[in-house]
């Protein structure tokens, strides 16, 4: 098991290698959440994710004959690039397996690091089970990304700087994939404040933590895309269950579209970069996944800021719709000369910026209608509504069509 002192040591050594991330107050993530709101920015890490924290004190305490044959280690991304960049720094020879489909990003930083880098499989079971077989094959020391007492005890280090940072904290929410960051952090807190609450958050697609809890054991979930890569492991690991049992006091979900629109919120509103898997305890926060939160002074970990910029286009355009302000309606027309222009001249009237139109008669509900798809940049779901209600009023036939 994990303890505080083992953090404590973690702290010590890695202390002057890692840069102490900022923990800032959120008036707008507060108001949003009815919560005293902060926000733990570890996608402001040299690698990008607090993941290098655990990859170090593991580097740090490995013997010099393990050193010397060289490390290998299976990642989605950050946990790749912690160790690459550490290694090198260290000089210690890497390889890491990720998966066919680590954005393109990751695979560049890490390769960028140093490291010999192997695509294999299409998710993180698949390439830890390759890095295990080439581990026996060259006789390298592999370096678990969640399931080692070395890497948790780094992690937990973000749960000390915690204390320092918000004295008086209440709570805090991590985003969980095999669980190695909320056994840290929750080791560390509840080791000085047993009250304090310690939340997860996972991907309502790959809860494995969550199955793992209800189930007493680890489970393996089937494979799942999500905009949360970082956090997409199908099973909890041994230790971190174990810990996450004493620790966690609740682990919740949120959905593709809650992350999506949390990553929008963090880039739009408090100027941040941020990944999927770092923006799932925002997303939770926002829509009020843990209970009993309400005037508590709560932190949010931001994990990681590795997300591929042409995924950042289609998450923001995805935000938009989920936050009403791009919306498609349908409007039916009498086929005549005219009609399409008044339209536009109602929109227009009520500051909506039309983005794309759709004219045909073939799919008009009525022989001599026609059928106009508009795509509108609004201000939100109230400003929607009254571009409706406007187009009603003057007789037109006119509904929103969903996603």
């Amino acid at each position: 098991m994990v303890e505080l002192s083992d953090v404590e040591a973690a702290q010590a050594r890695i202390r002057d290698r890692v840069y102490l991330s900022p923990c800032a107050r959120s008036e707008t993530l507060s108001r949003l959440s009815g919560t005293e709101a902060y926000l733990k920015l570890e996608n402001l890490q040299m690698t990008g994710s607090f993941k290098e924290r655990g990859a170090l004190n593991r580097l740090l305490i490995l013997e010099p004959a393990a050193r010397e044959r060289g490390l290998i280690a299976a990642s989605a991304g950050n946990h790749a690039q912690g160790v690459a960049y550490h290694a090198g720094r260290l000089g210690i020879p890497t390889t890491i397996v990720m998966p066919e489909t680590t954005p393109i990003i990751k695979v560049a930083s890490t390769r960028g690091h140093g490291a010999r880098v192997i695509l294999h499989g299409g998710g993180y079971d698949e390439a830890y089970s390759e890095a295990r077989r080439i581990e026996q094959a060259e006789g390298l020391s592999f370096i678990h990304p969640f399931d080692d007492p070395g890497v948790i005890a780094g992690q937990g280090t973000v749960g000390l700087e915690l204390f320092e940072q918000v004295p008086e904290l209440e709570a805090v929410v991590v985003p969980i994939g095999g669980g190695g960051l909320v056994a840290g952090i929750g080791v560390a807190l509840k080791a000085r404040r047993p009250g304090l609450r310690v939340i997860g958050v996972q991907t309502e697609l790959l809860p494995s933590m969550q199955a793992a809890l209800e189930a007493g054991k680890p489970v393996t979930l089937d494979a799942a895309q999500t905009l949360a890569d970082g956090i997409a492991v199908k099973r909890a690991g041994d230790l971190t269950l174990a810990l996450a049992k004493r620790v966690v006091d609740e682990v919740v979900t949120v959905s593709e579209e809650e992350i999506a629109s949390a990553i929008l919120y963090l880039l739009e509103k408090e100027k941040t970069v941020v990944e999927g898997a770092g923006a799932v305890a925002v997303a939770a926060l926002m829509h009020h996944r843990p209970s009993g939160l309400s005037g508590k002074r709560v932190v949010s970990v931001i994990s990681g800021g590795n997300i591929d910029v042409n995924l950042v286009a289609r998450v923001i355009e995805r935000g938009l719709v989920k936050d009403g302000r791009l919306v498609r309606i349908r409007v039916a027309l009498l086929d005549k000369p005219g009609q399409l222009a008044r339209v536009s001249s109602i929109v227009a009237t009520h500051r909506a910026n039309v983005i794309e139109v759709h004219h045909t008669r073939a799919f008009a509900t009525r022989f001599g209608d026609t059928t106009l798809q508009l795509t509108l940049e609004t201000r939100g779901p109230e400003h929607v509504q009254e571009i409706l209600q406007a187009l009603r009023e003057r007789g037109y036939v006119v509904e929103q069509i969903g996603i």
